[in-house]
Order: C-alpha cells, then structure tokens, then sequence
C-alpha cells in the first residue's frame, strides 16, 4: 500500500466551507478533540451547528465532586465529565428529547434531607416524578431500569444532596452492563440525540498522580486542579495514572481498539483548550493514543487555553508545547517527526510574537486570529474558533 499526502491552501476562516457546513451539519467534518471537564462545553454546543460529526475522547479519571461518591462506592470509573459533553451535544430542537435533558441535568438540592431526596428518587423509580413522568415511553422505563439499579446497589452512606440524576442513570447502566462504560454512553446517546460520538479515552479504572518539583507526590485529580483544594506548591515535574487513590502505585491504561478505530476517520485532530494536565495530557497517557495520533496524516491543531490555570502555573507557551510533544514521543518513540504529532498551533491574537517564535523554529505553523470577544472575554467566543477549526478540515 502507498500512501500520498496532497496538502492544500488553508483561508482561515473559510467563509466557502463554514457556508456547505451550516447548510448541512449531518455531514460536517469528523473533529477529533481531546478534553475533559468543562472547559470545551460551550465549544461543543456551538459546534453542533457545523457538524454532527465530532468525536469528543474524556478522561474518566476525576476525583472531584458527585463523580467521586460514585467512584467510591461501586469502584468505577468517573462519568461526570462524560454526562457533561453528552449533555453539551444534545440535539436541542423539538426534535431531540428535551424531557431527558432535563432529567440528565438535574441535580439534587444540596439542602434538602437525605430522607427527602431519597423519597425523591424513589418516585423516579416509580414513574410517578415528574421529570420522568414527563419522558415517553419506552425511554421511561430504560431510566427507571437504571435508577433502580444504583438505588439497589447504593451504600447506605451514599450522599444524595447535590447529586446529577444524569450521573446517577450512568451509574447504574455501568453496574447493568456488567461494570462497562461503552453501552450505557451509546444508549444515553440515543435517549438525547447527541449530536457527535463522545466515548472516555480508556475504560481502565484510574487515577491521575503527579510528582512535584519539590519531590512531593500528589494523587487524585481533586488535589490538581485547585477548584476543591489549594493551588499545588511546587510545578508539576511527572505526571502519571496511578492505582487508586492514597498510596502511589503507577498503572498502565490501554486505548481501546474503538477509540484507535474512530482516530482512523478523523478529518481533524485537536488538542482542546482546558486544564492543561487533568484535561489535555491526561487522554495521552493510556497507551497507543501517540501512536495512533501519528498514524493519521489530518491536521493536528493545539487550542492552548485562555486565562489562568493553576495546573501550569508559570509555564510558557513553548513549554506548554513541549510537554504536550513529550508525552506523545512517550508512546510513540522519541524519533517520530514532530510533524506527525502536531502541525499547528491556534491562539487568540492578542498572544505576543515572542511567545510563538520558539514555536515555529520547531517547524510548528501558529495562526493568530480574533477569537476573544467582548462577551466571551477572557476566553475563546466558540463561534470563531469552531469557524477556524472546520476551515482546516
């Protein structure tokens, strides 16, 4: 087999491919992104008016919030994420479910009573809510089926206040599907009428470990990112999968053959803008992900975050760059071309020239275009950003 490489003049923005893709999204390009959290949802939404197409590979690895209470109780891997960037692809015309919607995205009052809330869900479980009682059949009796799984399941120390029902169904479609991920994100997928394919980026259990310039070892993602705990002391030096939670114990996660598979049909690779270890370097640890990346010859963009992270701390723009590189040659060699790896680097124009300059002596394109507004300040107004990243497919 022969392979060519036909490259072509890029417009960014392409007023030409933005206009075909508008006029028909159910065959715009397949984006490829890697991200977790929250930081790429409004991207998504916005993004569901070019294309149906996207792929959206989330870390499952949080610690944080609802998503460790169930990780806690049935030893599983974290879905919050997950049920967010489903949620941010819904189809949200009166087409799509918007009862189920509402369902997934409604939370427990932090409040109320454990007896409350429990009264609560057993209604769900009835049918007799009237959030569920809302949704048609059968949808209806597929989420009663789940909620009476985790409600059969569930320790009675679990904590009900604030907990996202959407979480809740995933839990128990994961504990009725013999403890697996993918079924119950393909079925909640149909309930919503996501409008992409979103899978986590492994189904290994995990967690996210750093080593701290100051030696200290830090495990579990709720003590990186400084949203529940305070900022780390000390630049992250290693960053790695850990065991479990406590003692440090590295793991090795696998990339499913799935997720190498929908990497083969990729039109666009791109490293999404958010935390930049917990959301972006996190997805290249399991192994193969380098390796897959590398095989596909589509341009691969980097979309550095806006704003403060305080996972980086003072790291630079070149050093953001090169850590994203090291990590890749990590599992695809050290000899691999770094044009096989990342081709293009997009930030906002108000990025100084001297910030960029190390960049392209690497042979890495940057573009520099208007993609702060005054709305979306200090980060990217989705709108120019999806415009630029569907011109390059």
């Amino acid at each position: 087999m022969s392979e060519v490489t036909i490259t072509r003049a890029v417009r960014l923005p392409d007023p030409f491919r933005i206009e075909r893709f508008l006029s028909n999204p159910k065959l715009g390009p397949r984006l490829l992104f890697f991200s977790g959290g929250s930081a790429l949802n409004g991207v998504s939404q916005a993004l569901k008016r070019y294309t149906h197409n996207s792929i959206h590979l989330v870390t499952p690895f949080d610690s944080g919030g609802s998503s460790q209470g169930l990780r806690i109780a049935f030893d599983m891997p974290a879905i919050g994420d997950l049920r967010s960037r489903l949620m941010a692809l819904a189809d949200e015309t009166v087409l799509g479910h918007p009862d189920v919607f509402r369902l997934f995205t409604h939370r427990f009052a932090k409040s109320a009573r454990q007896v409350d809330l429990g009264a609560q869900l057993d209604a769900m479980i009835a049918g007799s809510h009237p959030l569920v009682e809302a949704i048609e059949l059968p949808m209806r009796t597929l989420i009663q089926n789940q909620l009476g799984t985790f409600r059969a399941a569930r320790p009675d120390t679990f904590d009900l206040r604030g907990a996202s029902i959407g979480n809740l169904i995933l839990a128990g479609g994961y504990l009725n599907q013999n403890q697996q991920l993918e079924p119950i994100i393909f079925l909640v997928s149909k309930l919503v009428g996501v409008q992409g394919i979103v899978r986590a980026v492994t189904d290994d259990n995990l967690h996210l470990g750093a080593e701290l310039a100051n030696g200290e070892t830090v495990i579990g993602q709720h003590l990186l990112t400084a949203k529940e705990h305070p900022p780390l002391v000390s630049p992250i030096r290693e960053f790695f999968l850990n065991r479990g939670l406590g003692v440090p114990e590295r793991a090795t996660a696998v990339f499913p053959q799935r997720n190498h598979t929908l990497m083969q049909s990729a039109d666009l690779i791109c490293y999404a803008p958010g935390s930049f270890y917990t959301s972006l370097i996190a997805n290249l640890l399991p192994a193969g992900v380098g390796r897959s990346i590398a095989a596909r010859t589509v341009p691969k963009v980097y979309v550095p975050s806006l704003g403060r992270d305080p996972e980086t701390g003072s790291m630079s723009l070149p050093d953001k760059v090169h850590t994203l590189l090291t990590y890749l040659h990590r599992d695809t060699g050290a000899d691999r071309p770094v044009s096989r790896l990342l081709n293009l680097v997009i930030v906002d124009s108000s990025v100084p020239d001297d910030e960029t300059a190390e960049i392209r002596a690497r042979g890495i394109g940057v573009v520099k275009l208007d993609l702060v507004s005054k709305s979306s300040a200090p980060y990217y107004d989705p709108v120019p950003l999806c415009e630029a990243l569907v011109s390059l497919t």
